[in-house]
C-alpha cells in the first residue's frame, strides 16, 4: 500500500507536465494558424516574388545596360543547385557550409559580447546620471568612427591572439556594442519618473528598483537594440572578412569579385540575408517570451 501511495504523486506530476506540454503545443499551433490567417505573410511573400521578377526583367529579359553584367535569378539558381557548379560553390559543396559556419560563429561571439557588455552599460548609464555624464561623451566620440577605420587598430591590438579571428570578431562586436548600448540607454530614459518615485515611497531599495523597474521597463528597447545590433554585426563582419578573413561569407563575396565569379557573389549575399533574418526572428521570439506582459501591435 505504501508503494502504491508513494507512486501517486509521481504519476500526478507526470500527468501535469504532460498536460502543460500539450497546452504549450496547442498554444503554439493556435498562434501559427492565427498568423497564417493574417495578410502579412502573404504580402511579404508577394514582395519577395515581385523583387525576383524585377531582377529577372532587368538582367535577363530586358538586359538593361546598367544590369546586363549582373547574373540573373535563373543563372544564380542553376549555379546554386548544381551538383557540379562552374565556380565550385553551391548547395552541394562542403565549402559553402564551411563559409556559413565560420561567419555564424563569428557573429555569435560578437553578438554575445555586445549583449553582455552593452546591456549592463546602457542600463547603468540610464539609471545613474553621474555615470552617464562620464561615459556618454566617450561613446558618442567613438560611435561615428567607421568600422573599416578600426581595421588597422584591431590588427595592432589583437595581433597574435587567435590568429586572424580576434580582429574580425572585435570589428563585428564594435558596431553591435554601440547599437545595444544606446538602445538600452533610451529604454531606461523612456521609463516614466513616477515609477521611480512610487518605488522609493514604498520603501524599495536600489537593487529592487533596478530589477523591478529599470530592467523590465527597458526590455522592449533592449530587444529592439538587439535586433539592430545583430544586423550591424553582420555587415561589420562582412567588411572585416573582406579585409582580413580566410573563410566566411564576406571573404567569399570579395574573393568571388576578384575572380569575376558574379553568381557566387549573389549566392553569398542572399545567404547573408536569410541567415540575418533568422537571427532577428530568434531574437524577436525570445523577446516575446520574456515580455508576455506587453501588448504588441499586430499580435
Amino acid at each position: 500500500m505504501g508503494t502504491i501511495a508513494s507512486s501517486r504523486p509521481s504519476v500526478r506530476g507526470e500527468s501535469r507536465a504532460r498536460r502543460a506540454s500539450e497546452g504549450r503545443l496547442g498554444a503554439a499551433l493556435f498562434r501559427a494558424r492565427h498568423w497564417l490567417k493574417q495578410p502579412t505573410p502573404y504580402i511579404g511573400l508577394a514582395g519577395v516574388v515581385g523583387f525576383v521578377a524585377l531582377w529577372y526583367l532587368v538582367t535577363e529579359f530586358l538586359s538593361l545596360p546598367r544590369f546586363n553584367k549582373l547574373p540573373g535569378p535563373v543563372e544564380v539558381w542553376r549555379e546554386f543547385t548544381s551538383r557540379t557548379p562552374t565556380y565550385g560553390t553551391s548547395l552541394f559543396t562542403p565549402e559553402y557550409y564551411k563559409h556559413i559556419l565560420w561567419s555564424v560563429w563569428r557573429v555569435a561571439q560578437a553578438f554575445f559580447w555586445a549583449t553582455v557588455l552593452g546591456v549592463p552599460l546602457g542600463l547603468f548609464m540610464g539609471w545613474k546620471k553621474v555615470f552617464r555624464d562620464y561615459t556618454f561623451p566617450i561613446l558618442e566620440l567613438l560611435r561615428p568612427i567607421p568600422v573599416l577605420a578600426w581595421v588597422p587598430v584591431a590588427i595592432l591590438i589583437f595581433s597574435g591572439i587567435a590568429g586572424r579571428e580576434a580582429p574580425i570578431i572585435f570589428l563585428a562586436f564594435l558596431a553591435a556594442f554601440f547599437a545595444t548600448t544606446l538602445n538600452t540607454l533610451l529604454g531606461v530614459e523612456s521609463i516614466d519618473e513616477s515609477y521611480f518615485r512610487a518605488a522609493r515611497c514604498l520603501g524599495s531599495k536600489p537593487h529592487h528598483i533596478f530589477f523591478r523597474v529599470v530592467l523590465p521597463g527597458a526590455l522592449p528597447f533592449i530587444f529592439t537594440g538587439l535586433q539592430i545590433s545583430v544586423g550591424v554585426a553582420w555587415f561589420s563582419l562582412v567588411a572585416a572578412e573582406m579585409v582580413s578573413g580566410e573563410y566566411g561569407l564576406g571573404f567569399l563575396i570579395w574573393d568571388s569579385y576578384v575572380l569575376s565569379q558574379f553568381s557566387v557573389i549573389v549566392i553569398a549575399m542572399v545567404t547573408l540575408g536569410v541567415i540575418g533574418y533568422v537571427f532577428s526572428a530568434l531574437i524577436r521570439a525570445v523577446g516575446r517570451l520574456l515580455m508576455r506582459w506587453t501588448v504588441q501591435e499586430g499580435s
